[in-house]
């Protein structure tokens, strides 16, 4: 059995706004084996950049509450001090390609200064041996050297997408968030983006979390899903159970939706809208949209085990009451 990577427990992160707190992750538990990939899917504004935000401590100013813990190897990183993280963990062991990066490169630096610039910072490599090692990097993730001393602006955004992604690999980290890295790219490059992911995770041993709202995107690189609706992950299990057996309702729903090569019938679209994050109904959260509720649903549910690694928030699955999960 693979090493356990990175273990959340009870994560949460809520907003301050003038219309009230937003409760953007409310209670999230999961984990991560080494060189395993757990894609997190749902809806667009259920949460799921607010999660990859809490693990890299990447937060706006109004946080209104932060809490749980996360365990990265044999370190419970949620304990340290805001210094010793950024020092130690972040982007050293713990990296995060933002939704839009591609956007985020500095337009006047040269694209091999960016990429070598967190070996200069995090561990005082030389210029050249720091350069040395964006080249490596960059032609793994399928940019040629010509590019090297090219701005960002002189490259496609496929290209300028490998780039963002060679500097979160760069320092090596153990784990890697990327937060809907082809949401702006074409088909063709999608594709190409994805397999270079495979084939980073094949050759350099790397865990990752791909957060995305693209089943079809998803499924070329999970080991595992977690499906996430108004800031609760609703059900965690292998790949291939998910995509071919999911448990809870919302699950299915999806699956449901999603169109397929050889399928008869039409897709179904998920009646009404999630729940505003403001205030969230008590009970379970999806029970508004669900075809399947009944009394039983106006209590909270925890997550059930349904088999190893498996879990789903449903009530469905009470006959299962006695040993609840955490959502792992």
């Amino acid at each position: 059995m693979s090493e356990t990577l990175l273990r959340v427990e009870e994560l949460a992160l809520h907003y301050r706004t003038r219309q009230g707190t937003v409760r953007a992750v409310d209670g999230i538990s999961f984990d991560i084996r080494r060189n395993e990939a757990l894609v997190v899917l749902g809806e667009s504004g259920c949460g799921k950049s607010s999660l990859a935000k809490a693990l890299m401590r990447v937060l706006p100013r109004n946080v209104a509450h932060q809490g749980g813990r996360v365990r990265l190897g044999e370190v419970e990183v949620s304990a340290l001090p805001d210094e010793r993280f950024r020092r130690e963990v972040q982007w050293s062991r713990l990296a995060l390609v933002m939704q839009a990066s591609m956007n985020a490169l500095n337009p006047v630096v040269r694209v091999g200064e960016q990429v070598a610039e967190p070996l200069r910072v995090l561990h005082g490599w030389s210029r050249k041996r720091a350069l040395d090692r964006a080249v490596e990097v960059l032609e793994l993730v399928g940019v040629s050297t010509d590019f090297l001393a090219r701005y960002p602006f002189e490259l496609s955004g496929g290209m300028r997408q490998r780039v963002v992604l060679a500097m979160a690999l760069v320092a090596e980290p153990e784990l890697v968030i990327l937060d809907e890295p082809t949401s702006a790219l074409d088909v063709l490059t999608q594709a190409s983006i994805m397999n270079a992911l495979k084939r980073i995770k094949r050759e350099l041993d790397t865990s990752f979390i791909l957060i995305t709202h693209d089943v079809a995107t998803s499924s070329e690189l999970a080991d595992r899903v977690a499906l996430m609706y108004a800031g609760q992950l609703v059900e965690v299990a292998d790949a291939a159970r998910f995509f071919g057996e999911p448990a809870h309702p919302y699950s299915q729903m999806l699956m449901a939706s999603v169109p397929r090569l050889r399928q008869r019938t039409r897709p179904e679209p998920i009646p009404g809208q999630p729940p505003s994050l403001f205030d969230p109904p008590g009970g379970c959260r999806f029970a508004e949209r669900c075809p399947y509720r009944f009394a039983r649903c106006a209590q909270d549910p925890p997550a059930f085990r349904l088999g190893e690694r498996h879990r789903a928030r449903c009530w469905l699955h009470a006959e299962n009451e006695g040993n609840p999960g955490g959502g792992r």
